[in-house]
Parts: C-alpha cells; structure tokens; sequence
C-alpha cells in the first residue's frame, strides 16, 4: 500500500471490489495473469471520494431526495442528480489527499499522458455490469488537470443514467462508492472489444472481435463501424471489414481528437486474421482466470496487445450444468414457456417443481430446462418429439431444427424408451406417438377428478401431523411420491391426449375436408368440467353479489390492505360479499400468477390482487352474466356441430365422414375440459405444502435462526431441511441467492438452449402475412378489433369492455380476466396451453407467441388481431 488514498493497481485484486472498485478489481487481476499486459497506473480508493462526500452536509439531504424519486421521474432525477454533480465538483481536494494523488504521478511521470477511468463499487460485476454508467476521460495530462478529471469522475457516479440504472436494479445509491484508476495512456495502431462469447446468440464457443483504427473510443461512441471477426476453435470463421473513415486519436498538449482515415486504408483490416486469433487467445486466458464470459477492451500497440479493460458479460443465459458433469453436448428445452410462466423463480420454486416434476429438470438463470439431447439424437423419438411440441409452440420445433442444422452437434443414438415431455409436470403428453385409445365416457373423468380430490384430502390430513424433520421426511417419502403417482396415472394421460388428439384431428381434417381453419376452436366454447374457465366465471358471480351494495363497493375501490374481508361484516351488504368471496378463495385461493412456483403468494394469502378484477366485473357486466356466457358458448358449440355435419353430409361418403366427425367432436367435448384439472391439482397441492413449510421457517424466526420467514424461499426444499435440523442458516448464502434472483429478472429465458450457451427463441417462417403484422401462433379463430391494454401485472388491470389484453404470458390464474376482454395477445405460449385452452372456451381471438409484443405494441393503441391466420395489425 502507498497511501491510504493511493493504491497501485499491480496491489489490487478482485477480492478489493469495496475498495478500488470493479474496474480497479478487474484491472488488478488483470495485471496477475501471466501473458498479459495492462498499462501502468494506481486507483483513488473509495476512502477518499468517502471523504469528499462528508465534506458536504447538503449531499446528505440531495441523497435522500433522490432516495424518494420515481424511477420513471426522468425531469426530478435529471435536476437532482445535476445538483449532486455540481456539489460534488465544487469540494476542494484536501491538501493531503491531492499529494497523495501527486506523488504517485510522479513516481509514472507527471508529464506522461493518463486515462483518468471511474470505477464504482457496483461495477463489472457478474449481476450489472454498469458499463457506459460512469465517466472516463482520456489523455489527460499534468497534476492539476489530473485532480480535475478526477473530481469528475466522482460525480460521475450521479450521471442521470447511472442514477436510472441503480434504481431499475434495485441498488442503494449510498451503498455505492467510486474509485478512480488513472492509467497510463497506451496510443494505439487499432483497438476494440473482444467478446469471449457471441454476445447475440450467446454460444461460448464462438468469440467476436470489434476492431478499429486509433483508440477505442470511435467504436464506443459509435463514431465508426468496426470490422467483425468471429473466431471459432482457434481459427477465423466469419468477418465483415466495415469502411472505416473516421478515428480518434491522442492530441500531444491532451484530450482527443477525430481525424479521417485515409481513403487507401478505409477499407483495409485493423486486424489480421493471426492478430484476431492471438487477441481471442488472450481473452480464453482472461475467461478462465475470471471464470465468466469477459467483455475486454484492448490495444494493439508496436504488434502486441495491451489490456484496458476487462468486466463480465452479464446478457448472456446462464448455461445449465449437467448432473453427470459431462462435457458432451446438450440440448435444454424452456419448461417456462410451456408452463406459461417465464419468470424467475426463487430456489425453493425450484428445487420443489424439480422434486414433484415427472422428467429430470436443470436450472440456469432461475429457470427450468429439460435435456432433450437423447430423445432428439433417435429418428424415431426425434420425429415424435419434434411433431408434439411443433404442434405446441412451432418457435420451439423451429429452434430444435437450427440445432439440427447444426453439424455433428446432435449424436446420432438408438431410440431411448419413451418418457414424458417438458409439460409432464403437469400431466402432459407422452413422447410421441399415439397414446392408448380410452372410450368417450365423462364418467372416466369423474372418475379421475374424485381420484385427485380424494388424495388431496388425504395430504391435507396427514400434513397437519407433521413439523420439522419429520414433515420434510413424509414430503420427500410419501408427499411427493403420491403427487407423482397422481400425475403419472395412465388414465389421466390417456384422457388428456383424447382431447387433445381429437382437436388436431379436428382442425386438420375439416381444413382439409370443409377448407375451414380451426374449427374446433368454436367446437370447444363453453367445454364441460373445465376448472380453469369455471373459475373466470365463478368471479363474476362473486360480482353479482356485491354490485347491489353501493357501501360495499365505495370500500372495495379504497382496499389496500389485506385485512379487508374483516372490515366487510361491518358494512351494509358487506357479510354476503365476504362470504361470497371467502366462497370463491376456497375453491380457488391456491391459485395466483406464476403459481408454478411456490413462493408466489397466493390469493388466499393477498386476496387483495382479485379486488380490481371483482370491481372491473361490478362495471362491465349485468347480473347472471356467467350463466348467460357459459349457455351461448355452448349454444355456439352445438350450432357449429350441426353446420359441420350438415356440410360433411353433403360431401361424396358424406355419412362416413359425419359419423367421424360426430365421434371426435364428442371427444372433444368429453376430455378437453380435463386438460387444465392435473395442474389445479398440483397447484392444490403445493398450496398445502408451503403451508407447512411456512409454519417451519415461522418456527425459525421464532428462534433467531431466519429474520423473515420469506428468507426461506431463497433456500432448496434439502436446504431447508438441513437448517430445520441443525437451526443454523448462512446468512450470506441467503443474501447472495437474492442478489441472483434480482438479476435473473433482467435474463430473457430462451426456448432452446445448448450447452455451448447458444440461446434460440426459433422464427416462424411464413410470408403470408402483411407487411409490418406481428407474427404468432393462431389459438383460437376470429378477427377482433379494439384497444390494446398492454398489462405486466394481474393486479394493474383495468380493463373495459372491449379491451384487448396484450401481456408476456397468462397462465389459470389470469383467467378471471378472460371474461371481460375480446381478444388475447401473449408473447409466450401454445396451442394447447393454458391461456389457449382458456381463450377458445370463452371464444376470444387469440395469438400467442408473439415476440416482443408488449414492447411493439403499446398501451392504448387500436388493434386487430387475426385470431384465425396467427398475426396482429398495429392500427392508425
């Protein structure tokens, strides 16, 4: 150490982030590595922009101002954060600080050229890596100027992008702090970025190099296009050299300058191809010592490359690990995107779907992926595969195909024996192939329903029994064991594929033999026994009941604590109303969004998220609207079946033709409905599970192991069995795990991922739709015109007759909403998910799997969805 204040970068170390800061950190493991050359310099540790700051009292107050802004505020942040950087600009540097400061320059040279480079404690790191978020300035030269830059770089902590982006990821601005790196200034031939990975499709193997001539900062600013090279197993496999006729470059008094290239050189590489595979040598040397993807600055200078920069990538997908520890290749299909829910989920949700699920499930980025690398290696497996989920999701089979495409990726393996897709979770369909013929008999789902009542009331009886590791034993031995045997019950699959196979049968052939798309989309409406349409039916009953109450309603309007159901008995109206919706939360009240994970509270838990939806259906309809509904979707129902069987009739071997379509449409009509009652039963389940698992970590905080019982769900179903046991926690796992957990919100979850991290969301092909619509999977026939309400969150709902809903995804729990909008537009999703199934039942136009629509289209905007043809038309 040289100073209190002053550090030699060659001292500091990732280890030091709290002091140096991250790029110092990064710059100091960077100097460690054998091979690599990082300019000289030292850092200005975060002792003494802490030191600055207590030299001003107003800073206090403008930190706690800003505390208390809205992040979507941009004019007060933009004012508050100017005042900051002006104050912070305007303290004098303590005379023994600017000496410390002084001598180091002078043991590099005090008239040397520097790069004077912000480096904040909450910077390059695996979670955020802030980059672009702070200042640097370059070619900086003499004491004074030097001390200057460096001032600014402390108030650059408050640039309003940098203020912005702390507040969308949830950090504190006073627990963050800058250091500042002053480097000796390197005058390069050429410079760029080096990406250890292809920072678009996030394959590991491929790395991508930006190159320019002069200093890097043409191609940071955007000042040039660089020359692309992408290397591959050591050699060059594809590079694009852009016409360069712009550079910055070094003046000799201090700071930069752009000049223009000469025109014979414009268009000649910055880089050779051997330079390109030496750089990207380099940068597998610094991956390995940082153990992550690197984005790296460098310059090549006199034909060697020095190192500027070098912090994580943090875009990219998280690559799940295999079990087995292999290094063979693999492919991982999305359990989100079938389950409609692509959210993080906390490691609790995790481990518990794991441990309940029928097929082994590997997490990355807080998500679930199933290996299909064996089935897809088989001719035979890969056919059925391929058939069932392009039936599903035709982006998930579009992006198995690229991965096909791919050569030798894939093995080629005998057929494995059959087990369940990704959403066998939740009863889904087996491999492929025909299942077992069942007769059209409801009583088969009877049958199947009091089976799943049955052994719920079991597990709820014999949960209560049990507490510490005693409940963990009885849910790994007999809980999930019996929740597994329920889900895996051939009855149940089979009556789930019936109606599932007689819509494609359907669909494909009155196409064929009528020219009629998606004619069992109105062949479903009003569908018997489906609990997940019942249940959006159900709430406008629960309307019936307190529209009449004027006094009920004016209290709803003001609810925001979840205590109300109490406050209701004191109303006029208010016991019925209570009662009507304590009703429906014990049917229901296991369910809310994103329920496939556990920790998500339930609307028993926050019956507060069903108070908009209840008031929104007190609005929009008459009483009796849910009988009304229900009867014209069958009414609908029956008259399409005369239509289709009266037109088959009139075909050569019309008979023949009827008669099967009369025995698929009862199908249909028979086992549809079923589709959705195994996740109810799951979701059931669950909700007695975290229950007792809630009353353990409560037992916990009790006894100061755990502060909150929530601390729980950032811990495995075996951790927290451990902790039970033992009633030790490790606080900085838990810390760590919401640290994670908070970034995975910024990961975009693919449908297809490989082990080599390529990330694949697949495309659907078509030319058949007009320029500039939207394209996605059509789920449910009609054409809809109206206001797109583009929601993010159930309980933000405001929706008006009408209304089209525009949302990522919707799963059983949205369907309250379903009653009242007349079209459906959701960026995740199947043919035979739930939203789907939902949207046909109550006969809305729907797409799904529309990339990106909440981001292209926006909140108010008029619509018009193609609910038949699969596309939606941004209206003027």
């Amino acid at each position: 150490m040289i100073e209190q204040y002053v550090w030699d970068l060659q001292e500091a170390d990732e280890t030091l982030v709290a002091v140096v800061g991250g790029k110092g950190a990064h710059l100091g493991g960077l100097s460690r590595i054998e091979g690599i050359r990082v300019p000289g310099g030292f850092c200005v540790t975060t002792d003494a922009f802490r030191r600055i700051m207590a030299q001003e009292p107003s800073l206090d107050d403008l930190l706690d101002q800003l505390s208390r802004v809205n992040p979507d505020d941009r004019e007060a942040i933009r004012t508050l954060s100017e005042e900051i950087r002006r104050t912070i600009e305007g303290v004098a540097i303590p005379g023994d600080l600017a000496a410390a400061i002084t001598r180091a320059l002078a043991r590099l040279g005090e008239q040397a050229a520097y790069a004077v480079r912000s480096s904040a404690t909450a910077e390059d790191l695996p979670t955020a890596s802030f980059a672009g978020q702070q200042d640097t300035y370059l070619n900086v030269v003499g004491p004074t100027a030097i001390l200057g830059y460096v001032s600014r770089c402390w108030a650059s902590l408050f640039t309003e992008r940098a203020v912005i982006y702390r507040q969308r990821n949830g950090i504190d601005h006073r627990t963050v702090h800058m250091a500042v790196v002053v480097q000796q200034m390197v005058f390069p031939h050429a410079a760029g970025i080096l990406f250890t990975a292809d920072p678009v499709t996030g394959n590991r193997k491929v790395a991508t190099v930006d190159a320019g001539f002069g200093l890097g900062e043409a191609l940071v600013s955007g000042l040039v296009n660089p020359d692309v090279f992408k290397v591959r197993h050591g050699e060059v496999v594809a590079k694009a050299i852009a016409a360069k006729q712009r550079a910055v470059h070094a003046l000799p008094a201090g700071g930069t300058q752009e000049v223009a290239i000469d025109a014979q050189q414009q268009e000649q590489p910055a880089l050779t191809d051997a330079q390109v595979v030496r750089l990207v040598q380099l940068g597998r040397r610094i991956e390995a010592h940082f153990g992550r993807p690197q984005d790296i600055e460098w310059c090549l200078v006199d034909d060697g490359f020095q190192i500027v920069q070098s912090r994580p990538i943090t875009t990219l997908f998280p690559v799940p690990i295999p079990e087995s520890g292999d290094q063979e290749n693999h492919v991982y299909v999305s359990v989100g995107h079938g389950q409609m829910m692509t959210d993080p989920m906390k490691p609790l949700g995790l481990s518990m779907w794991q441990l309940t699920a029928m097929v082994p499930m590997h997490e990355a980025g807080g998500r679930l992926f199933v290996d299909v690398t064996r089935r897809l290696a088989a001719p035979t497996s890969r056919a059925g595969l391929l058939d069932v989920l392009g039936r599903g999701d035709p982006l998930i089979r579009d992006a198995l195909e690229t991965v096909l495409d791919h050569d030798d990726f894939v093995p080629s393996l005998p057929d494995p024996l059959p087990d369940p897709l990704p959403d066998a979770g939740t009863g889904g369909p087996p491999a492929g192939g025909a299942s077992a013929p069942i007769e059209t008999d409801p009583a088969i789902v009877t049958e199947l329903i009091e089976r799943s009542r049955v052994s719920i009331a079991a597990l709820e009886r014999d949960i209560r029994t049990k507490t510490g590791p005693a409940l963990f034993d009885f849910l790994l031995e007999e809980a999930f064991e019996e929740h597994k045997r329920v889900l895996s019950d051939p009855l149940s699959l089979q009556a789930i594929m019936a109606g599932m196979e007689a819509t494609w049968w359907l669909n494909d052939t009155l196409q064929e033999w009528l020219g009629e798309k998606n004619a069992a989309d109105t062949l479903t409406l009003s569908a018997p026994g489906n609990v997940t349409s019942e249940m959006g039916l159900a709430l406008l009953d629960v309307a019936d009941v307190i529209r009449p109450q004027s006094e009920v309603v004016a209290f709803l309007q003001g609810v925001e604590e979840e205590g109300f159901l109490d406050e209701l008995a004191k109303l006029a109206g208010g016991s019925e109303a209570r009662d009507a919706i304590e009703a429906y939360l014990d049917r229901y009240g296991m369910r809310c969004v994103g329920e496939i994970d556990i920790t998500r509270p339930r609307w028993r838990e926050r019956p507060t998220t069903l108070v908009p939806v209840i008031l929104d259906n007190v609005r929009n309809f008459e009483p009796g609207a849910a009988e009304r509904r229900f009867e014209e979707g069958r009414r609908k129902a029956q008259q399409k079946e005369q239509d289709v069987l009266s037109r088959l009739r009139a075909l050569p071997d019309g008979e023949q033709k009827a008669d099967e379509a009369k025995r698929m449409i009862d199908r249909v009509r028979t086992f549809i409905g079923y589709r959705e009652y195994p996740k109810y039963g799951i979701v059931s389940r669950y909700f007695l599970y975290k229950q007792a698992l809630l009353e353990e970590a409560e037992r916990l905080v009790q006894a100061n192991v755990l502060p909150e019982k929530e601390d729980a769900f950032y811990l495995t179903f075996q951790e927290l069995h451990d902790v039970v046991r033992s009633n030790q926690v490790d606080d900085q796992l838990i810390q760590q795990r919401k640290e994670a957990f908070r970034s995975y919100h910024a990961l975009t979850p693919p449908r297809v991922l490989t082990s080599d991290g390529e990330a694949l969301t697949g495309a659907y092909r078509r030319d058949d739709v007009p320029a500039g619509a939207l394209i996605g999977l059509p789920v449910s026939a009609g054409t809809i015109e109206g206001r797109a309400r583009v929601i993010l969150d159930m309980s933000d709902a405001d929706l008006e007759a009408g209304d089209i809903l525009v949302t990522p995804f919707t799963d059983p729990s949205w369907s309250p909403l379903f009653v009242g909008i007349a079209g459906l537009v959701t960026e995740v999703g199947g043919l035979m998910t739930h939203g789907a199934v939902i949207a046909r039942e109550y006969g809305l136009p729907a797409i799904v799997g529309v990339e990106q629509a909440t981001r292209l289209i926006r909140d108010g905007q008029r619509i018009r969805v193609h609910g038949t043809d699969g596309y939606v038309e941004i209206l003027p």
